[in-house]
């Protein structure tokens, strides 16, 4: 077996997310009292409690998402005996990807937890609220090259590209909200399903400009080490273990397109991987997983008894 951690994206948040965890692990609770302190904010109190429009700010869902997954993946190695060792490959959908980066120790806990308050207030700050937008499209018909089609046509009126290509079936795109309507008319016309994304930013495309900037800053200030198992990193969709190249994929990726199903088939084909684990919130990457690699297996880790099952079947 050859095993990959995943790590989920913006849109995996709930309330009440993680709270079995911290109930049952303190190496679970130190996760997020460690957020907490770096952040100054009482994240883990909104985590539990809510109120969920609160948790869904994106300034808010980032780091909240990534210390679900540490939680998850600090609990495994102290409580379970699995570290992040056992693992080829880590990847993370969009924010995923500090999340897998904290969980391989290539950047501190808290450290992540700021460069992604900071990554949600800045992809805010980028694009004021109701310029932009992203749209999934969905159906049997739709893949890469419909959704590039869809794109184009958006592109007459303004930016407008593919944004996350998830799986075949399910592409985002991402622009100006006149852009994104009139591609949402093109791919309709193609016989792809649209359905425009209730996100407060069009993330992944040129108007992200200003927060790749910011992140720019940021990231070349921050501590970055080589992670302990190699990161397969969105914009590429090939693994690196060098802390320069992912300092500066972490700039891309802002503007970037999420290359997701391309990641995923490297990692089932080129890279053998057999098994993911999706460490935190939810389980679409392991819907995901079963949709590209239908031949792997895929396993969410969300609570205490998925972890201790996972770990007694290694």
């Amino acid at each position: 077996m050859t095993l990959a951690f995943l790590f989920p994206g913006q849109g995996s948040q709930a309330v009440g997310m993680g709270q079995d965890l911290a109930d049952a692990f303190a190496s679970a609770r130190e996760v997020f009292q460690e957020v907490d302190e770096a952040l100054q904010q009482k994240l883990s109190a909104l985590m539990k409690d809510g109120p969920e429009d609160q948790l869904t700010l994106t300034e808010n869902a980032q780091p909240a998402l990534m210390a679900v997954s540490v939680a998850a993946m600090r609990t495994l190695e102290k409580e379970f005996g699995v570290g992040i060792e056992k693992a080829a490959f880590v990847a993370g959908h969009s924010l995923g990807e500090y999340s897998a980066l904290a969980a391989a120790g290539a950047i501190s806990l808290s450290d992540t937890a700021r460069l992604l308050k900071l990554r949600g207030q800045a992809m805010q700050r980028a694009v004021p609220v109701g310029q932009g937008a992203m749209a999934s499209l969905i159906g049997p018909k739709t893949d890469l090259a419909l959704a590039e089609e869809a794109a184009k046509a958006g592109s007459q009126v303004g930016v407008c590209v593919v944004a996350n290509d998830n799986n075949q079936g399910n592409v985002v795109i991402s622009g100006d909200k006149a852009a994104v309507d009139k591609a949402i008319e093109k791919a309709k016309e193609l016989g792809a399903r649209a359905i425009p994304l209730n996100v407060s930013a069009p993330f992944h495309c040129p108007l992200m400009q200003p927060a790749a900037d910011e992140m720019a800053e940021a990231l070349a200030a921050a501590t970055i080490l080589a992670p302990r198992a190699p990161l397969v990193a969105n914009v590429v969709a090939t693994p690196t273990n060098d802390p320069e190249a992912i300092r500066r994929m972490l700039v891309e990726q802002v503007t970037g397109r999420v290359r997701w199903r391309e990641s995923m088939i490297w990692m089932a084909e080129t890279g053998g991987v057999t098994r993911f684990a999706e460490a935190g919130a939810g389980k679409v990457l392991s819907g995901m997983a079963k949709r590209i690699a239908p031949d792997a297996e895929a396993t969410p880790l969300n609570g205490p008894a998925d972890l201790e099952a996972f770990a007694k079947s290694l």
